[in-house]
């Protein structure tokens, strides 16, 4: 079963977003890191969170979708969205990439 997952159908309620904002700041507890993504939603009841892509063997650089999913009718207001994420279990080799609808960015993190 896990080896289909990747043909399995996608979603239609659930799309990549635009992030404005990416910082990775110093955790509680030393060598942990905490990924923080903002910027403005299409829809005002849009849930933002950030989703890890899935791998066999740890990449270079791990992807971390920004991810809005909606929960029937969409609100046709913007608004501003900050979400957050622990880092750990999750960092590549080198540290992470952020992705969104129209742009990727990576971080080294040691």
């Amino acid at each position: 079963m896990a080896e289909n997952f990747a043909e399995l159908p996608q979603s239609n309620s659930v799309r990549l977003i635009d992030f404005e904002d990416v910082r990775v700041v110093p955790g509680i507890v030393p060598n942990s890191f905490i990924l923080i993504v903002s910027g403005t939603k299409p829809y005002l009841n849009m849930k933002v969170s950030l989703s890890p892509l899935v791998y066999i063997k740890q990449p270079e650089f791990w992807g971390i979708e920004v991810v809005g999913s909606l929960p029937g009718i969409g609100l046709p207001a913007t608004a501003p969205y900050t979400v957050s994420l622990p880092l750990d279990g999750i960092l590549g080799t080198k540290g992470i990439e952020v992705i969104g609808a129209n742009v990727r960015k990576t971080f080294d993190v040691p």
